[in-house]
């Protein structure tokens, strides 16, 4: 059944390839993945999947289930791209599509390929065999933001969910157990309101909302100073006034704050709004907060990660050609990055005991999914080593060989992992064991979110509504072409002698 499974992946390459082209041509930021969810649910509706749309309040969230009875298994992946991060793919220098657009610098548009050719090709050999069990599929919308999975799990989404397995992009395959040493974090805007006057006539009539900004932002970095190393906390001023002759009525700042457990979390949260609070009393101002997001600190589910990474094993890495190799060397040297070739050996399994001391870093939503159900993150190859994060260098490679190739093998760890979860009862049984008697033993799932928080479903709206009829002259058309870089006319790997790269499966 597992040959069987791997391959229905591999005879489901084209459609990865076509999937990872197509979504990283759309390049939707957070909350506003429309194009992108209307395709993918299209693909899996047409292979028999149930599909719930707008889930827990959020327009471009949704499930796709399968299955009449049996184990619950929730596969997901994110979907968003990133702000101001547009570049042609396959191009080893910065280059942007379209000035100003968004693009998939964290490589979002790779995970839910992987998902969905994972679920096809499982689904096929359950059927054929006749096991019993139940699939139901899921987007990470504006993860970016860190700002819905909190909401999934408060609307019940994973009620009755008996394991979970998310992708993400990496630049090796891998996966992890036990607790991330990553930062949890909960996001929030202040805006505090004043009285306008005349800057220069009258300014001791007014009150301005901005300095009351300001001054919040100066206590908190005076007190960050004294606060755990582990921390982390940053913000932005999203609205400072209109012109500088009339004081600011009202003035807005966005911070996030993140640590590794509930409590501290908690406890920087309610500092930020005690500062918030002194600052508005000093300068006569008042203010109000809402909370955007909250992403609970990673925990690993040990068994899942086991059984996972024995199938990583067997499965190995991707076949990379010269052509691989050469574009990745490329853009290390390009950009001025350690070169350093893309991975051949798979990656050791990641355990408390083999893992730094955690001194805090970024945040990924699908903790509050891993405090909720068994869960393990499967991260896969699809992208190159060394390139910056939340930069252009990271999309790059997403619409290349390396992600196609990345992604399938990505499919084919996520999908036997699955056949193991349906087909071994032990293996559910001891993974729940360990979430509830380890996990769960000496902490509880805490977010800051209160009963009147709601999903910030506006945000890149006004963004979105200006730009997207200038980038949809760029999607990516699969009809027509084989893949992307031959739509957009790029050669690969983009040395001397490349030529148009061909689609995955197919002979140059």
């Amino acid at each position: 059944m597992k040959q069987a499974t791997l391959a229905g992946v591999d005879k489901r390459a084209k459609l990865v390839q076509e999937m990872v082209d197509s979504i990283f041509s759309f390049a939707e930021p957070g909350f506003q993945e429309f194009r992108t969810s209307e395709y993918i649910t299209g693909i899996l509706e047409k292979n028999g999947f149930k599909v719930q749309r707008g889930v827990a309040g959020i327009p471009t969230a949704w499930t796709a289930t399968w299955g009449e009875s049996g184990p619950l298994i929730a596969l997901g992946s994110d979907i968003d791209a990133l702000l101001g991060l547009s570049q042609v793919p396959g191009s080893a220098t910065i280059k942007p599509q379209l000035v100003g657009a968004p693009g998939h610098g964290e490589g979002h548009n790779s995970g839910m390929p992987a998902v969905v050719a994972a679920a096809l090709s499982v689904k096929e050999v359950m059927q054929k065999n006749k096991i019993q069990g139940r699939l139901m599929l899921w987007p990470g919308v504006a993860e970016e933001l860190l700002a819905t999975k909190a909401f999934y799990v408060r609307a019940g989404l994973f009620e009755g969910v008996d394991a979970s397995i998310f992708t993400h992009v990496s630049k090796d395959l891998s996966t992890s157990w036990g607790p991330a040493g990553n930062n949890g974090m909960v996001s929030v805007e202040y805006t505090f309101s004043g009285k306008t006057a005349h800057s220069a006539g009258s300014p001791w009539s007014g009150r301005s909302a901005l300095d009351g900004v300001e001054l919040m932002n100066i206590a908190w970095n005076m007190r960050r100073e004294h606060l755990p190393l582990t921390q982390r906390s940053h913000y932005v001023i999203t609205n400072g006034g209109g012109q500088p002759n009339v004081v600011p009525g009202e003035g807005t700042v966005w911070y996030y704050f993140r640590d590794q457990t509930f409590p501290a979390i908690r406890e920087l949260y309610e500092l930020g709004n005690t500062i918030s609070e002194a600052a508005a009393q000093a300068t006569g101002t008042t203010v109000k907060r809402r909370v955007l997001g909250y992403a609970a600190p990673n925990f690993g589910n040990k068994p899942i990660a086991e059984a996972a990474y024995e199938n990583m094993k067997a499965i190995g890495m991707p076949q990379w050609s010269e052509d691989d190799q050469a574009f990745a060397k490329a853009v290390q040297e390009a950009n001025g990055f350690k070169v350093e070739p893309l991975a051949t050996e798979l990656a050791p399994l990641s355990t408390p005991d083999s893992r730094d001391r955690p001194m805090g870093g970024g945040s990924d939503d699908i903790g509050d999914i891993m405090w909720t159900v068994p869960t393990i993150t499967i991260r896969f190859p699809s992208n190159i080593p060394n390139t910056i994060g939340h930069n252009v260098t990271a999309a790059m490679a997403m619409a290349t060989p390396i992600a196609h190739k990345g992604a399938v093998t990505g499919a084919k760890a996520v999908a036997l992992t699955v056949l193991d979860l349906m087909t071994t009862p032990e293996l559910l049984a001891s993974a729940k064991d360990y979430f509830n008697n380890v996990q769960l033993k000496d902490a509880k799932y805490d977010p800051v979110l209160s009963a009147e928080d709601q999903p910030a479903v506006h945000l890149n709206k006004e963004l979105m509504e200006r730009i997207r009829p200038q980038m949809a002259k760029f999607y990516y058309d699969p009809k027509k072409y084989r893949t992307y870089l031959e739509q957009l006319g790029v050669a690969y790997p983009g040395v001397p002698g490349a030529s148009v790269s061909p689609a995955a499966g197919e002979a140059p």
